[in-house]
């Protein structure tokens, strides 16, 4: 016993496990993370067999040295904790090796990444300091006591033999205990959809698998995630994740009903069985309301709703108080918020939580994106982005959904600067965009525009942070938002160049105006926003974004219907009376008899009028009393899963390609019987 008190290994595995323990509830208090739950359990499980193996690793080096790698240790953790939860504040996801891409928001943008952190996210440093009080105060005068007492002179090892048996067999039992707790039912959360088992073999949901295993053996997770494949195990049903109903759009699925039945891949068997199940949208009031009319998206930069504001924001304002607004839209941030929340407005799919998608899977083809929609109906296609290809793929992305033409800054001609503090001017990108849309109108158009004026940063002077803060000179707001503020009024500006151009070019009326913001301005505080907006920003309620549907013929209305970009493509078919399968999307048409009236979240969280469900803690707020039972919640989770389980599938699997590719081989096939007269119920299979 006197040999285990003075034991290198045994006492950096107490220090280690003190530490840990305490950095991880600091964690979770700091970042209103359950503590008191059976989580917990698990996590202090977990943190035990990394504590004994650094513990094992160390105790073969002097003792000198041990001490100075477990303060070494224990700060890469601490700033390892500190860092995730800026991430999380500043992104809006937790940081994880497969999203390494996006660290170019926070090295490019270090010092307004640094200026975002919350004062209470330093407390994470207090383990820490402990941690060295305890060395620089403690330490050395316990190891004098206890080499007076026990006489001992110099460090007292184990036998090398014992100490690997006696090492190895704890380590063992823990991992036994650690697994039971994976599996075992008292241990799950009831309305937990992705299973405490495959989240540790593969953590998908980054916040997710911080609840459930802890900020530190998240790290270890996501290390181990860059070689080992996702599990291949998924909780929908072969026959769709919702009931069938009578509808007026008739689709043929003779060709795709064959495919299924030649098909040896079982994952892409999956996909078509969930998808050919799946209710199919049927025709509304609101069906061709836009038939025939030219078409121009703008996915506004960082955009939330100051800008509904009459008297600073006029041309936004017309566009919003006159045409169709929805008051309850989200534009929920994750791993790449513009690259992956403009993928999602094109195809109507759920980006992979985890990852860039937009730009890792930028290859796919898809044919059932907006581009091709209109293209199909003999629209010509143009896309346009005023910045450079420094974050996303655009001229390969938008080639590969379709887009006639892509035009980046520079093709487009107009200035901008390299450095990140300034960026072109949305107001010469308008009038730039407008002289290539309006130099051909033979066909009638389908436009789509990614504006960057009102992008962060906002707390250093720039171009047009400084332009306008005219608007803004007799508040008392900071100068962040001033400058945010600012940067709106070029974008405001730019609105209005694009209805005069419109309006001049006499086509105004003929042309269809939709807008939403990529995400809310994440360079500003909530604290800076609430200044302007009254409404509470927890709750996801940060996400909500203006979403504008204008026309200048149209009668203004308001959509109270919960809705974000990946909604877009589905309602727009359906206004434009577009040839579309309303199947091969995640998203719905909003005005759909049968609309699914929920926006859900990346983590895969969810809200409507009626309830707030936190995927990360299993919480429920209810906006009113008894809204749902537990199955009801249960039974919305597992959809929600599925959708986007079925999505990630999709983009990994290019399943559109697979898709026309197979249809097509099935129709030259069904064909060339036809032309010789055989007769063949089994038409691959003759």
């Amino acid at each position: 016993m006197k040999k285990l008190l003075n034991n290198n290994l045994i006492k950096n595995y107490i220090i280690l496990i003190v530490f840990m323990s305490i950095l991880e509830i600091t964690f979770r208090l700091i970042s209103n993370i359950p503590v008191l739950n059976v989580a917990m359990i698990r996590v202090f499980i977990g943190l035990n067999i990394i504590a004994l193996i650094i513990s094992f690793i160390l105790s073969w080096a002097n003792r000198k040295y041990s001490k100075f790698l477990v303060l070494f240790i224990s700060l890469i953790f601490t700033i390892y904790t500190f860092f995730q939860m800026g991430f999380n504040n500043f992104i809006g996801v937790y940081a994880s090796v497969n999203t390494s891409s996006q660290l170019g928001a926070v090295t490019d943008y270090v010092r307004e990444f640094l200026l975002s952190f919350l004062p209470k996210f330093y407390l994470i440093f207090i383990p820490f300091i402990l941690l060295v009080l305890y060395y620089v105060f403690v330490d050395k005068f316990t190891e004098l006591k206890l080499n007076k007492k026990f006489v001992l002179k110099r460090h007292i090892k184990y036998e090398p033999g014992i100490r690997i048996i006696s090492t190895v067999l704890v380590i063992v039992v823990l991992s036994l205990v650690y697994q039971e707790t994976l599996v075992n039912e008292a241990m799950q959360d009831d309305l937990q959809t992705v299973s405490n088992e495959d989240l540790f073999a593969y953590p998908s949901v980054p916040s997710l698998a911080i609840n459930q295993f802890g900020v530190i053996t998240f790290g270890f997770l996501d290390i181990k995630s860059m070689y080992v494949d996702p599990p291949e195990t998924y909780i929908f049903s072969a026959t769709g994740d919702n009931v069938s109903y009578d509808v007026d759009r008739d689709i043929d699925d003779t060709l795709w009903e064959e495919v299924i039945k030649q098909e040896t891949d079982e994952e892409l068997n999956m996909i078509n069985n969930y998808l050919i199940n799946s209710p199919i949208a049927d025709y509304n009031e609101y069906t061709g309301l836009f038939a025939g009319k030219n078409f121009i998206m703008i996915m506004m930069e960082s955009v939330n709703e100051i800008i509904i504001n009459p008297e600073l924001y006029p041309n936004f304002y017309k566009l919003y108080s006159e045409g169709i607004a929805f008051t309850n839209n989200y534009s929920p941030r994750n791993s790449c918020a513009t690259g992956n929340n403009e993928f999602s407005a094109l195809t109507g799919l759920y980006s992979i939580q985890n990852n860039c998608t937009a730009n890792v899977y930028r290859d796919n083809l898809y044919s059932t994106s907006l581009f091709n929609l209109f293209n199909e109906a003999g629209y010509k296609t143009l896309s346009m982005h005023d910045y450079t290809e420094a974050y996303y793929y655009r001229s390969i992305i938008h080639a590969n959904m379709g887009s006639g033409a892509y035009y980046g800054v520079q093709d487009l001609g107009i200035p901008y600067f390299n450095e990140y503090r300034n960026w072109a001017s949305d107001e010469d990108f308008m009038d730039v965009a407008m002289d290539i849309t309006l130099d051909d109108l033979d066909n009638p158009f389908m436009l789509w525009l990614t504006t960057v004026s009102s992008h962060q940063p906002y707390n250093v002077s720039s171009v047009e942070g400084d332009k306008y803060l005219s608007i803004t000179e007799n508040t008392d707001y900071p100068m962040d938002l001033r400058r945010y503020m600012s940067k709106l009024k070029t974008l405001d500006n730019a609105l209005g160049i694009l209805m005069d151009r419109l309006s001049d070019a006499g086509i105004l009326d003929d042309t269809v105006i939709v807008l939403f913001g990529d995400h809310y301005p994440y360079g500003l505080k909530d604290t800076t926003i609430n200044q302007v907006l009254d409404y509470d920003l927890d709750d996801y309620e940060r996400e909500k974004t203006p979403l504008v549907i204008y026309n200048s013929e149209i009668e203004h209305e308001e959509i109270d219907k919960y809705t974000s970009y990946v909604n877009l493509t589905p309602t727009i078919a359906n206004l434009f009376n577009l040839e579309y399968d309303p199947r091969l999307y995640m998203g719905y048409d909003v005005f759909s008899d049968n609309y699914w009236d929920i926006v859900t979240f990346a983590d895969g969280s969810w809200k409507n009028d009626l309830v707030y469900y936190n995927a990360a803690t299993s919480e429920i707020t209810y906006y009113e009393e008894n809204s749902y039972t537990i199955d009801e919640i249960r039974a919305i989770n597992e959809s929600i899963t599925n959708k986007m389980q079925i999505s990630s599938l999709i983009i990994e699997n290019d399943y559109y390609t697979y898709l026309s590719e197979a249809l097509n081989n099935v129709e030259i096939i069904k064909e060339t019987y036809a032309s010789v007269g055989t007769e063949n119920e089994d038409i691959l299979g003759g």
